[in-house]
């Protein structure tokens, strides 16, 4: 069933892509990966897409997963953003 949180656009549930991007250090990958599995019961590493920059020095996740409210979305990110191995999460 859909529905829609008051404060939100989306309709719920819904797939979501949500990019993180850091330094390429060997244990960023597995951090994105804790992360994502704390907040996403059903989580699958398949849906995960990387992208090193250029220069090599930093690396992009895009990650889509099926949502289930805004406040999945919120802990997500606030947890994304408060992490020292994330430079940004969109």
């Amino acid at each position: 069933m859909k529905t829609t949180d008051e404060d939100s656009v989306f309709q719920f549930p819904c797939e979501f892509p949500i990019k993180v991007m850091g330094l390429d250090h060997p244990d960023f990958h597995p951090v994105i990966l804790d992360i994502f599995q704390r907040h996403v019961p059903d989580f699958d590493g398949a849906c995960i897409s990387t992208r090193p920059s250029k220069g090599g020095k930093y690396l992009a996740f895009t990650i889509t997963i099926m949502a289930q409210n805004k406040q999945q979305l919120d802990d997500i990110y606030m947890e994304l953003s408060a992490h020292e191995r994330v430079i940004m999460a969109l």
